[in-house]
């Protein structure tokens, strides 16, 4: 059965709409959003069916943890172990923007949706209609790229349609996203070396050089 599609405003999210969304999720079905990057793949983290099905429909390989989508610093210090100062210079910098952090995951997020890794990967995305729907969840969402592995990555709902569309339940059509140049990552959870770029995207590394030294 092919997904389906409803329309929202961009830059101001109609609030029915995105509670069906919301409510599809929370229900544990597979719902695509756009982002400020690409349109990713929303499910509810503490849903481990709904995880594994996204690591199934994407072919993506078990030890990668899935990046989650937070409305902000508050809830992303709900998911992480005490955040450091470079956390903080960041999240104040770049978020709501293309910037990932990984950072060490707090003890009741599931170890499936850290890949085992004990390490989570948020983001607060420069996208009224990922943030509305983070809100009207009352969770964070996941927010890895809704496209099949070896494909290029949506930044339209018509593109996840054509690879996704008979795999998912609903996609969220906001719109063409801004840009086609995936977020920047940043992993801070090395204590002993430091932090380190695992993917330089929208965001340089000059400047994140320039906010951590």
């Amino acid at each position: 059965m092919s997904a389906e599609v409803i329309k929202v405003n961009p830059d101001a999210p109609e609030p029915a709409l995105i509670g069906y969304a919301a409510a599809r999720i929370k229900a544990g079905l597979l719902v695509s959003i756009p982002t400020d990057t690409f349109y990713g793949l929303a499910v509810d983290p503490i849903n481990l069916r709904a995880v594994e099905r996204v690591y199934e429909i994407k072919s993506r390989q078990r030890h990668k943890p899935l990046s989650l989508i937070v409305e902000g610093v508050d809830q992303a210090e709900d998911l992480a172990q005490p955040l450091d100062a470079d956390f903080y210079a960041l999240a104040r910098k770049f978020w709501p923007g293309p910037l990932t952090i990984i950072v060490k995951a707090a003890s009741q997020l599931p170890l499936k949706a850290t890949a085992n890794t004990g390490n989570v990967a948020l983001r607060v995305p420069a996208c009224e209609v990922a943030l509305a729907l983070v809100r009207a969840t009352g969770s964070p969402v996941t927010a890895t790229s809704a496209n099949l592995s070896g494909f290029a990555e949506c930044t339209t709902a018509e593109n996840v349609r054509l690879q996704l569309g008979d795999q998912i339940q609903l996609i969220v059509d906001g719109g063409p996203t801004p840009r086609s140049v995936a977020s920047t990552i940043v992993d801070l959870t090395d204590a002993e070396h430091g932090w380190r770029i695992l993917r330089e995207g929208a965001i340089s590394i000059d400047a994140i050089t320039e906010v951590l030294g």
